[in-house]
């Protein structure tokens, strides 16, 4: 199985580098209308929310994209950081990183990962990442999903596909990353933190469609 996955990731990876830079070169992108990410709403629901300023060097890391962090909070219960990462073309490979691969290197280990699916109005069930850090004794629940023209995506092989089909198909590149972390309290299960951040994540996915193009 595991011979699999990494063939599967290998043959993608090659299919995507090819495509993508066969027509790099040949034709201007699409990219349709969108609001910049600044104007993301900085209160959903009763939280009230404070950007967290991206330094350069985390800049130079995530590349040429358009980038939202911040942290949402109404001063009673365990604050909601949401981060999302967009790439207008990923021609050039600039593409979003997954957060397994940088979580672990600020300190924070591995607990958990698996699947979950998300519904938002008018829109099929689609497969996000639910990913548990710790560090010391400390708990962090971590939601996080590829999104792209009204597509969800948990698994990085199956966006790197659809990136390579859109940009065939509809000579876009366009694509981004939501990321989402509420800490888990102490004595609190992961059921119960995941439901407690239901209702931001239900107020969030309407809104992508306003700042990631369908």
């Amino acid at each position: 199985m595991k011979n699999m996955t990494a063939r599967f990731a290998l043959a993608a990876i090659l299919i995507a580098t090819t495509a993508l830079f066969l027509h790099a070169h040949n034709r201007q992108e699409i990219l349709p209308p969108r609001l910049p990410l600044e104007s993301f709403p900085a209160q959903i629901g009763s939280l009230n929310s404070s950007d967290i300023p991206i330094d350069k060097d985390q800049l130079e890391v995530l590349g040429k994209g358009e980038f939202l962090h911040r942290v949402y909070d109404d001063g009673e219960r365990p604050f909601i950081d949401l981060f999302i990462a967009f790439y207008p073309s990923q021609r050039t490979g600039e593409t979003p990183h997954s957060p397994q691969n940088c979580l672990p290197g600020s300190g924070w280990a591995p607990r958990e990962n698996t699947r979950i699916y998300l519904q938002m109005p008018g829109h099929s069930p689609f497969p996000v990442n639910r990913y548990i850090i710790a560090k010391g004794d400390s708990r962090e629940l971590v939601l996080y999903w590829f999104w792209a023209h009204n597509r969800g995506v948990a698994s990085e092989y199956w966006n790197k596909f659809y990136l390579v089909s859109d940009s065939i198909k509809m000579n876009r590149s366009d694509g981004s990353l939501i990321r989402i972390i509420s800490p888990v309290l102490p004595g609190e299960t992961i059921v119960a933190a995941q439901e407690r951040i239901t209702p931001f994540v239900n107020q969030v996915l309407p809104l992508l469609n306003d700042y990631i193009p369908r």
